[in-house]
């Protein structure tokens, strides 16, 4: 079967769950059928045939008020056919090239809609349910045994839109082939980090988490820490997201967490686990209360109104019930001072562990006892240990999974340290240690292998070259503190930004002419990629506003012409250049993108020329291409009224407007109907890398110098009347207003009449004029200040 043929796809439960899942699809170009049950009160008839799907329509309309949001642009609900089970159900089953089961967590309901689903199913459609931790197998014995080798878990993390993990769990008649080729499809199309799990309670990511979650509840008792205290110890100072412990249970809500470690505790057959997994009081007392979390406003914390206004988020204090200001001073423990100040991440990590402070060995404690529950049941719960950390990476959001931690920290080390203090190893550890192992993996040429239940194993296929692998891998041309060339193979070069705080500064741009220039020379073409959290959030605005208030106007004047003069190297290479934004991609990183002969953008990628928010409007030839390109789009025979396109221009800018996906980039006007998306963050970089090689295979020619038609002072003065207005309307500050006219000035075209035809030239000076002059302001300088002070605009 080709996996990559599913296209039409219904969802069977309009939840929370199903309708993410819906949603997730429809972003992804799948047509889907959601369906629920009949709304109460219409089994019977007289109930129009609206009000009796009802339920799913709902859904589909909450999907758009959801946040996080769960579409990539409003529009992709249209490929979203609510329906219901009574009048639905056999057309959108058996047209469907994937049925997908979503309904409540109660195994007898999941298996009388299996039966029902059975008979409708194309012969060869697949069939898959969502569960986060019920019995496969047991659902699968509902089905005929022509339809079993098609069938198979496939566990979604919410919010599906944003958690990469997808768990795929076969059951025992699951056929191999059809399980690879539907992963295959799910991270290729739905850009999802898959996984193959046990059928086992919970599965691979929910049991150890879970079972984390249990180990800090239970240790921050013994060692009297406050709720705080573990949160600051167990958040990214062990490579954990900033929502730690309990700042976690509380997004997740109690009432989950408490269903999770239930159907752990009634599925498990082992007296010492079930102990682990039973209910804490602590837990039962504050979900008996109704205190389940974000969503009851009350949890682990909450936020209490202050009598002057404002809010004070307080913590709960186990020992009273009640709830207690945080701590003025903040969380302080000698292990998270002297992890803030080690460089390596592994240094850092060994500060968390290696002190004698109570923060440090509570940390130790978590971190043994995790390490020991995920050795004792790796392959209980997966094939082979990189399962397991890929899931948790993937589920939980850790940047190790606990078999990288522990080759990280040193394997031998820990080992003998958990001997010292007299725990055991499990057997197939101590095994492969005295086999000589100096780790749970180990570098074979150039791939990495890593242990499974029967030996080494490499993987299957070569996984995708990732940015950072590039760095490490990839032979260096040449490089420097923000960025590094590189040969990608195939005669194409890389240039990856690792600039501190993902932020653009001289040496970058430096680094981006130079390999152009090599590009030019020696190779088919260039991808200009990121290394960092987020592609590139700006240029740097400490070291801009440094200049400023040293009043080294040649300087920042150098710096602007550089940065201008990068984007046109970029623009006009002779080879193709493609960009490959993800995250945030604010200012200067989106004046680096829009330049290329082609981007290739992450789905997650969040485009925006947000310099207006400091006081200031974009420099780097942002204005300009921005124009140039809504401009040139309409200017077909030089006779189109352009003023729609430079208002579009002018609103786009001004009020900084950035996009929350790339999907919404496409439809501002960031990218182009050329450009590319792509949903697996992973394959970003490979993609980018043939998208070069297309361009190189179609005998690319760069793009010819035009000029831009301009709307000249009569379009200053249609710009200038809406500022008018909106200040007017009290919408807009006076300064808000006049940082508008010096960004109407250049997309206007500056002093000119209308229709004038200006170069790229004229626009980029323009551009460079606006900036400094508004750089020099008290106020633009007290927005800077404020920004790199608080990360919030000022308005002023």
């Amino acid at each position: 079967m080709n996996a990559l043929n599913l296209t039409n796809v219904t969802v069977l439960g309009a939840g929370v769950m199903g309708a993410g899942i819906a949603a997730h699809l429809a972003n992804c170009g799948l047509t889907v059928t959601l369906l629920d049950r009949l709304p109460d009160g219409t089994e019977t008839g007289g109930a129009d045939r609206g009000s009796r799907s009802k339920l799913a329509e709902e859904a589909v309309k909450r999907l758009h008020e959801s946040n996080p949001a769960a579409l990539f642009v409003p529009e992709a609900a249209r490929r979203i056919r609510p329906g219901n089970f009574a009048d639905d159900l056999e057309e959108a089953v058996s047209g469907a090239d994937w049925v997908i089961e979503a309904v409540v967590e109660r195994l007898e309901i999941k298996r009388q809609l299996m039966a029902q689903v059975a008979p409708l199913l194309k012969k060869d459609a697949i069939l898959t349910t969502n569960t986060s931790g019920l019995s496969v197998q047991a659902i699968a014995e509902a089905l005929p045994d022509e339809v079993r080798s098609r069938f198979f878990g496939t566990h979604f993390f919410n919010p599906p839109r944003y958690m990469k993990l997808l768990e795929l769990i076969p059951a025992a008649a699951t056929d191999a082939d059809t399980l690879c080729a539907f992963a295959a499809f799910a991270e290729r199309r739905l850009g999802k980090g898959t996984v193959a799990a046990k059928d086992t309670p919970n599965f691979i990511a929910n049991r150890i988490g879970t079972y984390g979650l249990m180990v800090a509840l239970a240790e921050m008792e013994r060692f009297g820490l406050s709720v705080e205290a573990v949160d600051a110890l167990t958040g990214t100072a062990i490579g954990r997201p900033k929502s730690a412990t309990f700042r976690t249970l509380d997004l997740v809500g109690l009432d989950t967490f408490l269903h999770v470690i239930a159907n752990q505790y009634n599925r498990s057959a082992d007296e010492a686990e079930r102990s682990i997994f039973a209910a804490p009081p602590l837990l039962t007392r504050l979900a008996e209360a109704g205190r389940l979390g974000e969503k009851t406003g009350a949890g682990f914390y909450r936020a209490e109104r202050l009598p002057g206004g404002g809010k004070e988020i307080r913590q709960l204090d186990p020992a009273t019930f009640g709830y207690v200001p945080l701590s003025p001073e903040g969380i302080r423990f000698p292990c998270l001072t002297a992890a803030k100040a080690a460089r390596k991440p592994a240094d850092k990590l060994a500060a968390m562990i290696q002190g004698r402070d109570d923060g440090s060995r509570f940390v130790w404690q978590l971190v043994k006892r995790l390490f020991l529950y995920a050795a004792e049941r790796a392959f209980e719960i997966a094939d082979d240990v990189a399962s397991v950390d890929k899931a948790m990476k993937w589920g939980f959001n850790w940047t190790w999974g606990p078999f990288e931690m522990w080759d990280l920290l040193g394997f031998e080390n820990i080992c003998r340290r958990i001997e010292a203090e007299g725990d055991s190893l499990p057997e197939w550890v101590a095994a492969i240690r005295s086999e000589g192992a100096s780790g749970f993996y180990r570098r074979e040429g150039d791939s990495t292998s890593w242990r499974a239940a029967d030996g080494w194993r490499l993987p299957a296929e070569p996984e995708p070259l990732t940015e950072t692998e590039a760095r490490k891998r990839c032979r260096a041309l040449r490089g420097n503190a923000s960025a590094t060339l590189v040969d990608l193979g195939d005669e194409v070069a890389g240039l990856l930004l690792h600039a501190p705080s993902d932020a653009v500064g001289p040496d970058a741009l430096d680094m981006i002419r130079r390999a152009v220039a090599e590009t030019e020379r020696n190779y088919r073409g260039l991808v200009l990629a990121g290394t960092g959290r987020h592609f590139c959030v700006g240029a740097n605005l400490m070291l801009m506003l440094n200049e400023a208030e040293d009043e080294n106007w040649d300087g920042i004047d150098k710096m602007i012409r550089e940065f201008q003069q990068v984007g046109m190297a970029i623009k006009y290479a002779s080879r193709p250049v493609v960009s490959a934004p993800y995250g945030m991609t604010l200012g200067g990183g989106v004046e680096l993108a829009m330049p290329a002969a082609r981007v290739q953008a992450s789905a997650e990628t969040y485009m925006g020329l947000v310099e207006t928010g400091v006081g200031l409007i974009p420099a780097g030839g942002g204005t300009k291409e921005l124009l140039v390109r809504f401009v040139q789009a309409a200017d077909f025979d030089g006779k189109v009224d352009l003023q729609p396109q430079v208002n579009r221009a002018f609103e786009l800018i001004g009020m900084a407007r950035t996009s929350t996906s790339a999907a919404h980039a496409a439809k501002l006007g960031y990218l182009r109907a050329s450009d590319g998306v792509t949903l697996n963050r992973d394959r970003l970089l490979a993609d980018a890398k043939r998208a070069v090689l297309a361009l190189d295979s179609l005998d690319y020619r760069p793009p010819v110098p035009v000029p831009v038609r301009t709307v000249g002072t009569p379009g200053f003065a249609v710009l200038q009347l809406g500022l008018y207005q909106l200040q007017e309307a009290g919408k807009i500050s006076a300064y808000d207003a006049h940082i508008g006219r010096k960004l109407a000035r250049v997309l206007s075209g500056g002093d000119v009449p209308a229709g004038t035809l200006v170069s790229e030239q004229h626009l980029l000076d323009l551009e460079r004029e606006a900036f400094l002059s508004l750089l020099g302001e008290p106020k633009t300088q007290a927005r800077m200040q404020h920004m790199l002070r608080t990360r919030k605009p000022l308005r002023n």
